[in-house]
């Protein structure tokens, strides 16, 4: 069950992911069953890895930078801040930083994220 509490961004260690892109896990725990936040960053001209996730939908919210989103089921779609793309459970998925600075951008999960259900297509 959530319980009123403050997630300290700044307490959050940034890691580089087999995925070619950095993750910060803002907010995944048991205490939020519900939602995961984690802050993704991608260098400039790099493609994160093309997968999908099981029994967990997803909503990238960019804030910087420019990209190419590509989602099973749509045409490559062109992001840039402010855009939200969703990412219905199990559809295979990359992003490309197409621009000249990173590509930050938030992944917002529900149910929360949880490793086991990730699925590399690689």
């Amino acid at each position: 069950m959530m319980r009123a509490q403050l997630k300290k961004g700044s307490s959050v260690k940034e890691c580089m992911t087999d995925e070619r892109c950095f993750i910060a896990e803002i907010a995944n725990d048991a205490d939020d069953e519900q939602v995961s936040i984690a802050r993704a960053r991608v260098r400039p001209g790099i493609a994160t890895a093309w997968h999908r996730v099981r029994g967990t939908c997803e909503r990238y919210l960019i804030v910087a930078g420019q990209g190419r989103a590509e989602v099973e089921g749509l045409e490559p779609l062109e992001v840039s801040a402010g855009d939200v793309v969703r990412i219905p459970a199990r559809c295979a998925q990359r992003i490309i930083n197409t621009g000249d600075s990173d590509l930050i951008f938030y992944c917002v999960c529900s149910p929360r994220f949880r490793q086991e259900n990730y699925e590399s297509l690689e």
